[in-house]
Order: structure tokens, then C-alpha cells, then sequence
């Protein structure tokens, strides 16, 4: 698809990071951008940097766990456009890496209803919307973490986010919508710094350039 001012785009975990950059690029290009993130701060920081370039957006301060919140949101967005022409899956949620012994109960909770539930409930949510649209994609975060010592809970979490993800890949293929798995370089975010503190920042890909990778994919 190509990006454009009659784009509606919709980015999770909008506030920060990732999001927040993909956000940017997306205003940047024109598209109306729905950022939804729980930190209200980061959203009115980030509503401030796509006015100031000239784009749009409307702010989504919600838990991505909260599935009455999505379903208003869902519902807003077909009253007042009747699509969603790209959805961009950003929001995730880790804690301090640590044997698998000693994740404890909340935070697997936690991680479990972030990164692999809320991914199945935003797609029921968003698809007829996607398909409403004439090409409408989504674009999901991936993390090759799976099996490396330390990362359980995260990586458990995130490995049953892919497999939805690559199913509903698979049954749409034909009809729609366009699915994309995107896997960016490592890049100075704070879930980043949870894994790897005292890293080298400044080796790292930045936000900005990993998000004009993400556009690409689109393209």
C-alpha cells in the first residue's frame, strides 16, 4: 500500500519507542494517525512533534488489555471513517530478565496478556476495518527471542503472538488483509535497557531509521 494523506493508520504503543517513531513517519507521509499507548504524557509529546509537522492525529489513552476500550475505539474509527487502511502492532510489555524459576505469576500474567492475548483481540477487532479498506495491512513487531536463557516469560509470549500472527497470514492470503511480520534491528528503546543494562547505546540502529524500515515493508 502506499502511504498518503487520505491514510488511516493506527499504531499501538504510540508513546514510545518504536511506536512513537513509526508514529512520526507515518504523519510525516500524511496519513491520520490513531496513536493508542496507556502514558498520556508521551501521547501529548507526540501529538505536539506530528503537529508541528503538519500531520494529524487522534490520541487513544487505553491499556491494550482493556477489550471494552477497543471495542469503542473500533467502533469510533467505523463511524467516522468506515476503514482502517494499516494498523501498526507496536505495544509490548517485559519485565527484568530472570531464570524461568523465578518469573513470578503477576508478571507472566502481565506479559501473557500484553504481548499474546491483546495481539488475537486487536485483530478480531480491527479486521473487518482492515477489510473495509481497499488494501488494507497490518504490521506486527517480531522478536526472535525464543529459547535463549533468561527470556521465559518474554520470550514464550512473544512466541505465541507470532504463531497467531503467521495464522491469520496464512488465511488471509487471498483475501486480505496484508499481513507483515517485521523484525526491526535493535534499537535504544527502554524495553531494550531492561534486557541489556550498560549496552552501548550509541552502536545501536536508531528509532527513527527503523521506522522508515517499517514504511518500506508497507510500501
Amino acid at each position: 500500500m502506499n502511504v498518503g494523506p487520505e491514510t488511516v493508520a493506527l499504531v499501538t504503543g504510540a508513546s514510545r519507542g518504536l511506536g512513537y517513531a513509526t508514529a512520526v513517519e507515518l504523519a510525516r507521509k500524511g496519513a491520520h494517525v490513531i496513536a493508542l499507548a496507556r502514558t498520556v504524557g508521551g501521547l501529548e509529546e507526540l501529538a505536539d512533534v506530528i503537529e508541528a509537522a503538519g500531520g494529524s492525529s487522534t490520541l487513544v489513552p487505553l491499556d491494550i488489555t482493556d477489550e471494552g476500550g477497543l471495542q469503542r475505539m473500533c467502533l469510533a474509527i467505523h463511524e467516522r471513517w468506515g476503514r482502517l487502511d494499516l494498523m501498526v502492532h507496536c505495544a509490548v510489555h517485559a519485565v527484568l530478565l530472570s531464570p524461568v524459576a523465578h518469573v513470578s505469576e503477576n508478571d507472566f500474567d502481565r506479559m501473557w496478556a500484553v504481548n499474546a492475548r491483546a495481539t488475537q483481540r486487536i485483530i478480531a477487532m480491527t479486521e473487518p476495518l482492515l477489510k473495509a479498506a481497499d488494501q488494507g495491512t497490518a504490521v506486527f513487531m517480531d522478536d526472535a527471542v525464543t529459547g535463549k536463557k533468561f527470556f521465559s516469560g518474554y520470550g514464550a509470549t512473544k512466541a505465541a503472538a507470532k504463531a497467531i500472527v503467521d495464522s491469520w497470514a496464512a488465511e488471509t492470503i487471498l483475501i486480505g488483509p496484508k499481513v507483515i511480520r517485521f523484525q526491526p534491528n535493535p534499537i535504544p528503546t527502554g524495553l531494550r535497557a531492561r534486557f541489556f543494562p550498560g549496552e552501548d547505546r550509541e552502536k545501536l540502529a536508531s528509532t527513527s531509521d527503523e521506522a522508515k524500515r517499517v514504511l518500506q515493508a508497507i510500501s
